[in-house]
């Protein structure tokens, strides 16, 4: 299955022409890889880095780095719970012990229904207002136990996006 298609590289020609060099839109690249299969192949990472005659080192480095790149299928909505130092003091650990028991998923897992992919990530950059998880692209701040049970309520009936 060929991920970088020729509607991909129409994108892509016009996102490397808004850089000065072409691997400087790496990441604006693997993010249009992304948004099309949900994930980021090895495949994919191997067929961008010689789009843009990168070394495929380069491009694997950048996947795995980035905690907002998905590696593997994930479900509708991925739950990623900052789990550094400022998240972990104001109640992290709660938050993912309770998703892990009302999900019946551990992190790195998948729910049945296809629905939720839970993950742990280091940090989500939003200590002041912690604890953060990340719903796909949106931040939920300053949860707790009765936030966190009526943002998966409002997820299991598909209202998502939930703000704006």
């Amino acid at each position: 299955m060929a991920f970088v298609t020729e509607e991909f590289r129409v994108k892509a020609e016009k996102i490397c022409a808004k850089y000065p060099k072409r691997d400087a839109a790496l990441i604006p690249l693997l993010q249009e890889l992304q948004k099309e299969s949900g994930y980021v192949a090895e495949e994919a990472m191997d067929e961008l880095a010689r789009f843009l005659d990168l070394p495929y080192s380069r491009v694997k480095a950048v996947v795995t780095f980035y905690t907002m790149f998905n590696r593997e299928p994930a479900g509708k909505y991925h739950l990623q719970v900052c789990r550094n130092i400022s998240c972990h003091m104001a109640g992290a650990p709660g938050l993912l012990a309770r998703l892990r028991s009302k999900l019946g998923i551990t992190e790195g897992e998948t729910t049945r229904d296809g629905l939720f992919t839970l993950s742990a990530v280091e940090c989500l950059g939003a200590c002041g207002a912690a604890p953060v998880m990340q719903v796909n692209d949106e931040y939920f701040e300053k949860l707790d136990e009765s936030k966190l049970d009526a943002l998966l309520e409002d997820l299991k009936h598909g209202k998502y996006p939930l703000k704006g």
